[in-house]
């Protein structure tokens, strides 16, 4: 018996075409360098989408050719976002934090053909072209400040197209977008997305067990649209015709919370550090900013420690903790609390929160210890692996790996980790971070969770150094808050009440910040380094 439904392809210029025909008075708002605020709608998004793939056709871009963007989170980039995928091309996002020989390694990696720019990163861009292949620079002028030859304005690129066009022939497994992992360790390795894992990831990050994205929302992405999409945010928002609030280059707390009071912000989304920022402001002067009743914060890129849960549940704001990484697209579990749930103490629904919560659906997850795969008792812990549509089965122009995927096709995490019998995920550590002390294994994600627990620490991290006797020992770097000071002696009296004897690090050291990756995730190997011959 054949199926009677309809062989529709999946393909993200679908939520293109609902945007411009539904959502067209919808508001987009940008900030920009100098603060002001640009502000436009969904009409104009979608008018202006089709004119950059109609223009990037007609500049030569072919099926499947790169088409890099070095830009902040604005309404260019929202356009970008889906004119070059709708030209048939495939979106490449840039990391603009990091090193310009690292970028351009990427960039060339990738090959590139196009780079969309913003014109205050001109300068950055000037330093890694050379190691590229780029063809032609296309200039946001966001300063409106003329752009110079040889680069092109991209409003003037813009006016090359006519608006009379029509996609292209697509097929839902054609790459549409990619993104490089953050390669803290070795090269960064590139990720190639596709119409049909965006579109199902879309779906599912939006229904209400999930992240539970509506029209109705209004959402200000405060990750970056470099960093693994943007975690979906912008082909969920134009699937729903959601407002989009962009911070351009203000990511400071200052400027992120007047934004999200103007706006009527409900949904923010970025990584933990961005929000430790954020709580001390809201202690410190709790009444000074009216925020949405019902904002919530989509948090992920690191663990979530229960006490910044608990810090903003004070000022009545939900924190939903996701997890995921690049190669997952990035979401493969979120936490929430479930139907199976109800009778859980106060104490307890905050301590699930702080798990990485359960797999999406169309997730598959396992852990893998050195005796195969281990029970879901929330006891036993082994490295994370996933399986799924949306799950990346491979590395761009790089050969399969034994230390990436298994033999039947599940992507290994490098993620440490237990399961409860209710499929709720509690990440251990990364297998790189943790400590091995006397023959037994120390968390790292559990001790600087509960070390920023303390109510005089802002932020903390922990990193195994050598020992003569032990091996290793957990070295807690940690930064105090404002007008604060924590004693040693105090700290470790703390820890106490939390960990056995052996677990509670013997050394701590208190600095102003603590180093961070492009993303905002703490810099372990820098941390490593800069204490290798700490002495005890």
């Amino acid at each position: 018996m054949q199926s009677t439904m309809m062989r529709v392809k999946l393909s993200l210029t679908h939520f293109l075409e609902r945007a411009g025909t539904l959502f067209g008075d919808v508001e987009i708002v940008s900030r920009m360098p100098d603060k002001s605020l640009h502000r436009t709608n969904y009409a104009a998004f979608y008018r202006r989408a089709r004119l950059l793939a109609e223009a990037l056709q007609k500049a030569g871009i072919r099926k499947g050719d790169r088409v890099a963007t070095l830009m902040w989170n604005h309404y260019a980039h929202y356009e970008a976002y889906f004119g070059i995928i709708a030209s048939g091309g495939v979106l490449h996002t840039l990391n603009l934090r990091l090193a310009p020989d690292e970028i351009g390694y990427i960039a060339n990696h990738a090959e590139d053909r196009f780079v969309i720019v913003d014109d205050i990163l001109l300068p950055l861009f000037e330093q890694f072209r050379h190691l590229t292949k780029i063809e032609k620079v296309i200039v946001v002028p966001l300063t409106g400040k003329p752009v110079q030859a040889p680069y092109v304005s991209y409003e003037d690129f813009l006016a090359t197209a006519s608006g009379d066009w029509d996609y292209p022939d697509m097929e839902e497994d054609d790459p549409i977008a990619m993104c490089y992992t953050s390669g803290t360790t070795g090269r960064p390795k590139g990720v190639v997305y596709s119409h049909r894992s965006q579109v199902l990831h879309t779906l599912v990050q939006c229904i209400p067990d999930s992240v539970c994205i509506s029209g109705r929302d209004v959402i200000l992405p405060v990750v970056p649209m470099f960093h693994a999409n943007a975690w979906g945010i912008p082909y969920a928002a134009c699937m729903l015709g959601t407002k989009m609030v962009f911070p351009g280059p203000h990511l400071h707390p200052d400027d992120l919370l007047p934004l999200l009071e103007s706006e009527k912000v409900t949904v923010s989304c970025g990584v933990p550090t961005i929000w430790l920022g954020m709580i001390q402001i809201l202690d410190r002067d709790p009444g000074r900013y009216k925020l949405d009743q019902g904002l919530r914060l989509t948090v992920g890129g690191s663990a979530v420690p229960e006490s910044l849960i608990r810090g903003f549940a004070r000022h009545g704001i939900d924190i939903l903790q996701g997890w995921g990484m690049t190669e997952t697209s990035p979401l493969a579990t979120v936490s929430r609390i479930g139907q199976l749930q109800n009778d859980l103490s106060e104490d307890d629904k905050f301590a699930t929160l702080a798990m990485q919560g359960y797999p999406l659906p169309l997730v598959d997850i396992r852990i893998i210890g050195d005796e195969g795969e281990q029970p879901w008792n929330g006891e036993a812990v082994g490295e994370i692996q996933v399986h799924g549509p949306w799950i990346t089965g491979s590395y761009h122009e790089l050969p399969q790996s034994a230390d990436s995927f298994t033999e039947d096709g599940w992507l290994r995490t490098g993620d440490v980790a237990s399961i409860s019998s209710i499929g709720y995920v509690k990440i251990t550590d990364r297998t790189k971070d943790l400590i091995k002390s006397g023959g037994e294994w120390i968390s790292s994600v559990d001790l600087e969770n509960a070390i920023m627990g303390h109510p005089a620490v802002a932020e903390a991290a922990v990193i195994a150094v050598p020992h003569p006797k032990w091996a290793e020992r957990p070295l807690a770097v940690i930064v105090a808050r404002q007008g604060q000071s924590v004693a040693v002696e105090d700290m470790r009296a703390y820890l106490a009440t939390k960990f056995a004897k052996w677990a509670v690090p013997d050394g701590y050291v208190f600095v102003e910040s603590i180093p961070r990756t492009s993303t905002g995730k703490f810099l372990k190997t820098r941390l490593r380094e800069q204490f290798k011959d700490w002495t005890w």
